[in-house]
C-alpha cells in the first residue's frame, strides 16, 4: 500500500498547482450539476474542504501573503 501524502510534505509550487486544480474542479460540478442530479452530491462540501486545507497550509508558510502583495 502506498504511503498517503499529506500537504506539510509537499513543495510550495505543488500545493498552489493543486489549488488551481481544485478551483477549477469545484467549478465543473458546480455547473455540471446545474442540468441533472449529480451523482456524488457531496462532492461540492468535500471540494470545499480540500481548498481550505490547502489555503491554510499556504498560509501558515507565508505564501498566500506573498501573492497579495505581489
Amino acid at each position: 500500500m502506498a504511503k498517503k501524502i499529506t500537504l506539510t510534505e509537499k513543495k510550495t509550487e505543488e500545493l498552489k498547482k493543486m489549488l488551481a486544480e481544485k478551483r477549477e474542479e469545484l467549478r465543473s460540478t458546480r455547473f455540471a450539476s446545474v442540468g441533472a442530479r449529480p451523482k456524488d452530491t457531496n462532492a461540492h462540501s468535500r471540494i470545499r474542504k480540500e481548498i481550505a486545507r490547502v489555503l491554510y497550509e499556504l498560509g501558515t508558510r507565508g505564501a498566500v501573503s506573498e501573492e497579495a502583495a505581489a
